[in-house]
């Protein structure tokens, strides 16, 4: 016999999960129809350059806490070196009034006098001056050097101690710097990824455009500015060092010869002419006379940012020979294209 039961309804959760479901799928199809849309090249461009800025700003403090972490390993060295000297002077000094202990010992017994020597803190003695009278003059010399070796020595321990302190420190800063900008590069690579191979293309042409050989013509407004000749040898060699380079890429905290970065190329470029510059380009700032634009010379350095976080050389005609950022090789460049703060002449 037939069955005239009636089908089963579907459960209410069972709709309400459906239900949810299908509005979820709207929202979404809504969603992403009024998405913030893909930015454009321009964007993308003007974003990444402050990344690229924010870049170098982190690594010319890499650079510097670099800088004072060698400088650190050095005088750690050398301060444990001569805590370790000192050390051993000491022993010696003990071992001496051993040898006189050792002498009394087999004349007849030691004098108290010389026990108080061989404690573990002759300074005590020396407090007790009626006790100074008991000893001879050759003992008390030899006591006064001990006390006064193990002064030296805890002085000089205290000092290695803040060193290595100071340098745990600046590690620490080291590999901070060091996260910071790999984050910044890390962020502006994503942004290029969303360009089409054809946008990137055409980013790297104008860029290579703007920079071009042809631009030291002097199209820039400044271009009549400074000398075309170098104001001494040694920043004529410089430039002509740095000259060597051009096309060599750029990556963050190098110092070459094969990679710089900003501060890099110019130290490595001085120091080809027998000229020592410090390490970053703030600290560079004051490593000779500060100049006005119109005064440069090929040569001199040129600083940009109100923070002084760039800098490269003065090639003539209004251009800077220098290493831009992560992407980019050594390369001429309109003045123009920069905030120009002011130059330096190496002296």
């Amino acid at each position: 016999m037939a069955s005239h039961r009636r089908p089963k309804q579907a459960s209410r959760t069972r709709v309400t999960v459906l239900t949810a479901t299908a509005a979820a799928a709207v929202a979404l199809t809504s969603q992403a129809a009024h998405a913030d849309p893909k930015p454009d090249k321009k964007e993308v461009k003007a974003k990444v350059d402050a990344l690229y800025e924010q870049a170098e700003q982190a690594t010319e403090k890499f650079n510097g806490a670099k800088e004072k972490q060698d400088k650190l390993e050095k005088q750690v060295s050398a301060q444990q070196d001569k805590v370790a000297r000192g050390q051993e002077e000491l022993n010696k000094l003990r071992d001496s009034l051993g040898a006189m202990a050792t002498a009394q010992y087999r004349s007849g017994g030691i004098d108290p006098a010389v026990q108080l020597l061989l404690s573990s803190d002759p300074d005590s003695y020396l407090d007790k001056a009626s006790t100074l009278d008991q000893l001879s003059t050759k003992q008390a010399d030899a006591l006064k050097q001990i006390s006064e070796k193990q002064r030296t020595l805890k002085q000089e321990r205290e000092e290695a101690s803040g060193k290595l302190a100071d340098l745990a420190e600046t590690r620490e800063t080291l590999g901070e710097k060091k996260k910071e900008v790999q984050g910044k590069l890390s962020d502006a690579q994503h942004l290029l990824n969303t360009l089409t191979a054809k946008e990137k293309e055409e980013l790297q042409k104008q860029e290579n455009e703007g920079s071009s050989h042809a631009d030291r013509s002097g199209s820039g407004s400044h271009a009549d500015l400074g000398h075309d000749v170098p104001e001494s040898g040694r920043a004529a060699a410089a430039l002509n060092a740095a000259k060597t380079k051009i096309g060599t890429p750029y990556v963050w905290g190098a110092t070459g010869p094969n990679s710089f970065d900003c501060s890099g190329l110019t130290s490595w470029a001085y120091a080809q002419a027998n000229v020592h510059l410090d390490r970053t380009s703030q600290a560079q700032a004051n490593d000779g006379q500060r100049l006005t634009r119109s005064q440069l010379k090929p040569g001199d350095l040129v600083l940009f940012n109100g923070d002084l976080t760039h800098i490269g050389l003065y090639a003539g005609n209004g251009q800077v020979l220098h290493a831009p950022h992560t992407g980019a090789n050594v390369r001429y460049e309109s003045m123009d294209n920069m905030q120009f703060q002011f130059g330096v002449r190496i002296g």
